[in-house]
């Protein structure tokens, strides 16, 4: 019994280093794979060597397909160029696969001391999560010198030595069993090392493993349909495109399981090895096989499961992808989209205020504030996203991003609550009681509007670039507004001391409406604040003294 618990500890173990690798890796470098992979998908070939390279690094699979599913999920990538990526994914982590096999378990005390010496004193720092990729790594090496001290111990009974021998090859209980440890570990590379250390000290035969390589392989592709079963439609063909893929894998080397125990099996030197060079096999055939054939497959799923179509009037979130939280510096890229998005409906608002004021549509006027109550859905549905992105995860750019997006969408809220009490006083003061503005007071409005449409506009490239430029344009703009509030605001008590019947029937409704437009754009221009302090152009004070 102990020896048999040791070795489960020592499988939890290997799993557990594989999690703290690929997690360190994201952290570190996540925006770094994702620009990898953004431009490096202009042929099918560039594709698959760019997802080589990345899952390398990372050393899971699936973590570059939540990548590049939530790549497609956004529109920024084409289905056959991310089908193509995912082929050299797994290639790349067949690659870790070989190297891991071979006898580094001098490295593991190294890779450990090394790893808690960087990470203990700066955790949150990049060189803190560096040492947690290092302290993974050794973790893995040491987990895989266990199971292979273990296993040695077990295959020593007489007991286990009789089951190890009742042990009869049957293709599809091997690839069911396969599957489900890469699902339950969260990790083909995991599931792989671990057979291949089990066959190297006699723990189960060889012809058994290469069973069990075959359903990894098929199970990493299960685990990332299952990961992004809530994501969009777009989101979810990536994985379907894979698991296409793997099942076609699957079905090509499974007959190839006794010409490889035949012909291969004589030229290596040890049987741990022959169990991850098949799986390297497997990877390989299936991305020269299925290469050519992204295009064919991305129609398939797109047949398969077909996108949504996009309506005008859609406001639900598309851009908050639950499987992009692995990843924090994607998550935040998809929290600052859907804040767009937000943004989007408020100018659809924004805009309409004019049309009613115009044309004393009702109609109109109950629709746009119908809006509010999606930009308030919007926003609570950012809110609890951005909740669940680890704020250890983060480093000092990425922080203050999370902060700016918060900032950004609670701007965007109660710019849309302004607007609708807006629509309401225009419906009850003017419209229900059927009342114009003088020309004079509805020039000042429409140049006012103009102006604060303009300045939301800059508002959302001021978020989206952080330029400084643009910012300072945008507080500039704060001040050209207050003037313009207060010179309008006089030339209509002016008109009303002419005893202009327009002005006075409107006066209430005038005054209150300019002055919610400055609401409304002190609301926008704020969003410049946290670029400008940053880059130190703002002073401490607006006092005369303090300055």
């Amino acid at each position: 019994m102990k020896h048999l618990l040791n070795l489960l500890a020592a499988i939890a173990l290997l799993v557990w280093g594989t999690q703290l690798v690929r997690t360190g890796i994201l952290r570190v470098f996540g925006a770094s794979l994702r620009q990898i992979i953004a431009r490096s998908v202009r042929t099918p070939l560039t594709a698959a060597l760019s997802g080589v390279g990345v899952t390398a690094v990372v050393q899971s699979a699936t973590a570059t397909a939540l990548i590049v599913s939530s790549f497609v999920g956004q529109g920024l990538m084409a289905l056959p160029a991310a089908l193509a990526v995912m082929l050299g994914a797994d290639v790349g982590t067949s690659i870790m696969a070989v190297v891991f096999s071979l006898d580094l378990s001098w490295l593991s005390p190294l890779l450990i001391f090394v790893g808690v010496v960087l990470y203990v004193p700066r955790q949150d720092a990049t060189v803190g999560r560096m040492g947690r990729v290092l302290i993974g790594l050794g973790l893995m090496l040491l987990a895989l010198r266990l199971i292979t001290e273990a296993t040695t111990v077990l295959t020593q009974s007489e007991t286990v030595r009789a089951i190890l021998g009742a042990l009869t090859s049957d293709p599809l209980l091997e690839i069911t069993m396969g599957a489900v440890l890469a699902l339950v570990s969260y990790s083909s590379l995991a599931t792989v090392l671990l057979t291949a250390t089990l066959v190297g000290s006699g723990g189960i035969p060889v012809v058994v493993a290469l069973g069990l390589v075959l359903g990894a392989n098929l199970g990493s592709g299960l685990l990332a349909v299952l990961t992004t079963l809530r994501a969009n439609v777009a989101t979810r063909q990536v994985p379907l495109g894979n698991l296409l893929f793997k099942i076609a894998g699957v079905l090509i080397m499974t007959p190839l399981v006794t010409p490889w125990m035949q012909y291969v099996r004589p030229h290596v030197a040890n049987d741990a090895a022959l169990v991850v060079l098949f799986h390297l096999a497997f990877n390989t055939v299936m991305a020269m096989v299925c290469i050519g054939l992204t295009g064919p497959v991305a129609r398939l799923v797109a047949r398969l499961l077909p996108a949504d179509e996009a309506h005008a009037t859609d406001t639900r979130p598309h851009h908050l992808d639950p499987s992009a939280l692995a990843t924090p510096s994607l998550a935040i890229s998809c929290a600052a989209r859907e804040a767009l998005h937000q943004a989007d409906v408020v100018e659809t608002m924004l805009q309409g205020i004019h049309t009613v004021i115009r044309s004393n549509d009702l109609k109109l006027s109950q629709d746009l504030r119908r809006l509010d109550d999606q930009v308030d859905g919007l926003y609570s549905a950012i809110k609890y996203y951005m909740t669940k992105i680890p704020r250890e995860a983060l480093d000092e750019r990425e922080g203050r991003r999370w902060a700016d997006i918060i900032g950004f969408t609670i701007n965007m809220e109660q710019v849309a609550d302004i607007i609708e009490r807006v629509l309401i006083d225009i419906e009850d003061k003017k419209i229900k009681k059927g009342l114009k503005f003088s020309e004079p007071g509805m020039q000042e409005i429409n140049e006012l509007h103009a102006r604060l449409l303009d300045n939301l506009r800059l508002a959302m490239s001021v978020f989206l670039n952080s330029n400084e430029r643009d910012a300072k344009r945008l507080i500039e703009e704060k001040t050209h507004f207050r003037e313009l509030e207060r010179a309008y605001a006089a030339t209509h008590l002016a008109r009303l001391s002419i005893n202009s019947v327009p002005s006075i029937e409107t006066s209430a409704l005038h005054i209150d409406l300019i002055s919610d437009f400055k609401r409304i754009n002190s609301l926008l221009c704020s969003i410049a604040y946290p670029i400008l302090e940053q880059s130190g152009s703002l002073a401490p004070s607006r006092l005369r003294g303090s300055a």
